[in-house]
């Protein structure tokens, strides 16, 4: 056998314990276990029929070629006029980038902005991939530990107290996962004047936008500021997780370095799934994409005081995405006396896949566990009838 050498940054890159609880998961049902999946971040819709026919005429009609790295011209005029209509807000075309899921945003954020020792400040508890990529470019995550008081959100004073001569850039997400709360207009001129003022960049994660609830819109960085980088993804809202789809808004000046970056590191985003996005934007299309989100909201109004009721401490109510992110301390034991052992158990004694807190960062994990309402009501009630009974054995 080969010697196998990895590289140290490799080794560094932290899997998804979720990964794990879904394998468990998927091993049960194969042994004839019911189990109700609230553990992966993706919608349990199917992608809305209008973007399915797109892709398939898209096919039919031979257009399975290359596009340029930048993505398809006709979609980057899309999103554009996206961000015209719906956040009124004027973007150029020529800023868009389309990339391979919003990872592949990330990637190219992260490779033209944050190097070797640079730091990257961000948000704990937070997306686990975002640490991971700055370290993939050898850049330092520098992990900021939020709570309720901020809204789970970095804010001016971290900036203040935290960014240093070797910090390049601030991430943060709104909505974010995995605690689901929004941004503010206040809070994202407060955190952009900070930035700007220390010559740095602030990369704003917009993938669960046209998820929210309580009537709250959430308006796109691009409002306030600029040259502002913007990620977003055709995944979430628009219910295209395979497909591997999404999008950067880049500063005036970015354009060709990102061309570039994006011609070596993975030439073009699938041309098939840019021709269905086209159809993403149709009225039919964003109709249907309304209705969804009134039935999440729903899921949401269902199994918060549900959670709440079964002793789980969620202070600050999600405005956004499909996540619900819960304190279990007070229900931990000798038997589960941590958040992973707990899922273990809710997984094995009830059936129900939930994601530990090590997920999200080094701020307490072990005292939290999220759940994602990405399955319908009837298993949303069915959940809480397992885990209630499990916790009251």
């Amino acid at each position: 056998m080969a010697d196998i050498r990895i590289a140290g940054r490799a080794h560094d890159i932290t899997p998804f314990h979720v990964m794990d609880i879904l394998a468990k998961a998927k091993k049960l049902e194969q042994q004839g276990r019911d189990i109700i999946h609230m553990e992966v971040g993706e919608p349990d819709f199917a992608t809305p029929q209008a973007i399915i026919d797109a892709g398939i005429n898209a096919l039919r009609s031979g257009k399975t070629h290359y596009t340029p790295a930048l993505g398809l011209p006709e979609l980057r005029h899309a999103i554009a006029h996206w961000y015209a209509t719906h956040y009124g807000v004027a973007v150029s075309a020529d800023r868009i980038v389309v990339t391979p899921g919003a990872s592949g945003a990330l990637l190219l954020v992260m490779g033209a902005l944050a190097e070797r020792d640079k730091k990257v400040l961000l948000a704990d508890p937070g997306y686990p991939c975002n640490r991971n990529f700055a370290r993939f470019v050898e850049a330092e995550a520098v992990s900021v530990s939020v709570n309720s008081e901020s809204h789970y959100q970095l804010t001016a004073n971290d900036i203040e107290h935290y960014w240093d001569d070797d910090t390049v850039l601030a991430l943060v997400a709104s909505p974010s996962n995995p605690t689901g709360t929004i941004l503010s207009q206040q809070q994202m001129t407060a955190l952009s004047d900070a930035v700007l003022q220390r010559k740095g960049h602030l990369v704003v994660d917009e993938i669960y936008h046209g998820l929210t609830n309580d009537g709250i819109d959430a308006q796109t960085i691009l409002a306030v500021n600029q040259d502002a980088f913007v990620i977003n993804s055709f995944s979430k809202y628009f219910g295209m997780t395979g497909w591997r789809l999404g999008w950067l808004v880049v500063p005036e000046g970015y354009t060709d370095i990102m061309d570039c970056l994006a011609q070596n590191l993975f030439l073009a985003a699938p041309t098939v799934s840019q021709y269905a996005a086209l159809a993403a934007f149709q009225t039919d299309t964003l109709d249907e994409l309304e209705h969804r989100r009134h039935v999440f909201e729903q899921r949401r109004n269902q199994l918060l005081p549900a959670l709440r009721q079964l002793d789980f401490d969620i202070p600050v109510t999600p405005e956004g995405a499909f996540y619900l992110y819960a304190n279990c301390a007070r229900l931990l034991t000798d038997r589960y006396p941590d958040s992973m052992a707990l899922c273990d158990y809710l997984l094995t004694e009830a059936g129900v896949a939930i994601t530990p807190g090590l997920d999200f960062g080094h701020n307490n994990p072990e005292h939290h566990c999220r759940f994602a309402y990405t399955t319908d009501s009837d298993h949303i009630i069915e959940a809480i009838e397992r885990i209630a009974h499990a916790l009251n054995k």
